[in-house]
């Protein structure tokens, strides 16, 4: 499905942050490449148009201000019994709470033959909003720094795109610095991993476009502009 990198399908889980792309709509004559210093050119015939762009925004800008809007509500809600949410320094849990244990250890899907259902502390957990909005300022931006960091040597993953896509709608603007510095490192990386692509793999160029993207015209073009209440 168009969802299947950068989140789980909204009609099962409404209370996932989720993205919907549909990575069909890649490939148009007028593409529009995003300028960040550093970011390597979207390979040929992979540059998403100037409409897909803006779309992806405009959605994302729905979900940010969904998230502030009902965070109070979230925040109130239980946890289950086996969400046990890291402590902010704790680096390696952070990885292995959101990628899951399969994933941290780098245990190949295939060659793990456990049923693993949903065995979150194995598939990672989800950025259920009852999670996401328990996470202050500070914790949303170690988060980031911590996955960005393991993005920086592991390969792009489904779960690493969920949670990128939760912890940036999580960003408070104006950004701080380090902030600002992280998610154009994030940009930078997916750039890379999107060369990289052998295959092409049309919904993972399109999950690293969409994380590009927001980088790009959401963040940097207005990062000194509050968003509506």
């Amino acid at each position: 499905t168009p969802q299947a990198y950068l989140g789980i399908e909204a009609a099962r889980c409404p209370d996932v942050v989720v993205a919907q792309i549909d990575p069909k709509k890649l490939r148009k004559k007028q593409t529009v490449n995003i300028a960040i210093s550093g970011c390597q050119p979207a390979p040929e015939g992979y540059s998403p148009t100037l409409k897909w762009q803006q779309q992806q925004v405009a959605n994302f800008s729905s979900v940010r201000q969904s998230l502030n809007k009902h965070r109070n509500h979230w925040r109130s809600q239980d946890l289950d019994s086996n969400v046990n949410m890291p402590k902010l320094e704790d680096e390696e849990g952070w990885k292995k709470f959101c990628l899951g244990e399969r994933v941290y250890a780098e245990i190949d899907a295939e060659s793990d033959n456990e049923n693993l259902g949903i065995d979150y502390i194995k598939i990672g957990f989800p950025p259920l909003l009852s999670i996401v909005s328990r996470m202050n300022q500070a914790t949303v931006t170690s988060v980031l720094e911590y996955l960005i960091s393991w993005f920086g040597e592991k390969k792009f993953t489904p779960e690493l795109g969920r949670w990128f896509y939760a912890l940036l709608a999580c960003l408070e603007k104006p950004l701080l610095p380090e902030a600002h510095s992280l998610i154009r490192q994030l940009a930078r990386r997916c750039s890379e991993v999107r060369v990289l692509e052998e295959n092409k793999n049309e919904e993972q160029v399109s999950a690293l476009n969409l994380l590009i993207c927001l980088v790009s015209r959401y963040f940097d073009q207005r990062d000194l502009a509050d968003e509506p209440s």
